[in-house]
């Protein structure tokens, strides 16, 4: 494990996606940001210690955009969340992690991607409309950090200007600690909506954040990190954090690559990511001034970047029929309608190879 100057920078990669989507969630929905950052601070030293690699450790992306975009309850996130954790844990235990992913199919998987992008640009256009000024000051930084080449960081930019216009408004406040409260934004709802944000979540998690994760370990780092081991890992994880007054979550791929894009090679960058996850929870209550149209912005862009991510695959035309139906009915019905077609379009290949 190293502590320097690429560590560092690499811990950035991590931040860029995990800051906007936590940071709305506070503003949007009774998640305790507090409660939140200590989880993310403590999960990512944990498994920089145990993995000695900079593993990804995001929220669940698509509860995390179902309740973002009010297509579920808090209450139904948590609920997702457990439910999720422990099927998770479950497979990871058991080997089973190959067995989902084969059954689900990864066009499926991008499909709901696709989905929870198009989802939070639509969020983050309706509140970035409230005050289309600011909304425009924040997008002119955007656009303005892409043309000189340093668009990666660009949500951490808008992301500090609006930390210092909420301080401004409302003052920093003085560092205190969260206290210590079971389910700190409120309990768990278990609706059918929480079980299909949870069918479709681990239809991402399976994909994208064991499966690929395991490959990213090998490709860039030649470590043989199994995908049940991720898996096991990020069951324990959720059910620990979401109680705690965290939320779900996961070791994303796209993660782990940004951060070794960054320059982290060690689980150094998760130990400074952590003690600064932890400093930030001490004043995190000046999150109630944020400003909701930069933070639309802020939506918009992460939209953006997991719709790409999910069209750079293969069969899209499945991608894009499921993400649509997820965008326009819900991710539910879209996960169980593109997994029986995907299941359909298999065997009709099989039977056309004969």
């Amino acid at each position: 494990m190293r502590i320097d100057a690429g560590e560092l920078t690499g811990a950035l990669g991590d931040s860029v996606t995990v800051l906007p989507i936590v940071v709305a969630l506070a503003v949007l929905t009774p998640l305790s940001l507090p409660h939140a950052l200590v989880a993310f601070g403590v999960f990512q030293i944990v498994w920089g210690v145990v993995y000695g690699l900079p593993l990804s450790v995001e929220p669940m992306k698509a509860l995390a955009g179902l309740a973002i975009a009010g297509a579920m309850s808090y209450g139904e996130l948590v609920a997702g969340g457990l439910l999720a954790g422990a099927v998770l844990l479950i497979a990871g235990r058991f080997g089973l992690v190959g067995v989902v992913e084969r059954v689900v199919g990864l066009p499926v998987v991008r499909g709901i991607q696709l989905a929870v992008g198009l989802l939070l640009v639509v969020t983050g256009a309706e509140l970035a409309v409230g005050a289309p000024g600011v909304a425009a000051v924040a997008t002119l930084a955007v656009v303005a950090l892409y043309a000189i080449g340093y668009g990666n960081a660009s949500t951490l930019v808008v992301l500090a200007g609006g930390f210092v216009v909420a301080a401004g408004t409302v003052g920093v406040p003085p560092p205190s600690l969260p206290s210590i409260t079971p389910f700190a934004g409120g309990g768990p709802a278990l609706t059918l909506g929480a079980v299909e944000g949870a069918a479709a979540q681990l239809a991402m998690t399976v994909g994208n954040a064991a499966v690929a994760t395991a490959l990213l370990c090998n490709d860039l780092f030649d470590r043989d990190v199994s995908a049940d081991s991720l898996a096991e890992s990020m069951g324990v994880m959720t059910l620990l954090s979401v109680p705690a007054g965290g939320l779900p979550m996961c070791h994303g791929s796209g993660g782990l690559a940004g951060k070794h894009a960054f320059g982290a090679r060690t689980g150094g960058a998760n130990v400074l990511l952590g003690v600064g996850y932890l400093l930030l929870a001490l004043v995190a209550g000046v999150v109630v001034a944020f400003p909701l149209a930069a933070l639309g912005v802020l939506l918009a862009v992460v939209g953006v970047g997991l719709a790409r991510t999910a069209l750079s695959g293969e069969d899209r035309l499945v991608t894009v029929a499921v993400g649509l139906l997820g965008a326009l009915t819900n991710v539910g019905v879209a996960f169980v309608a593109g997994a029986l077609a995907w299941g359909a379009l298999r065997k009709w290949d099989v039977r056309g190879a004969r």
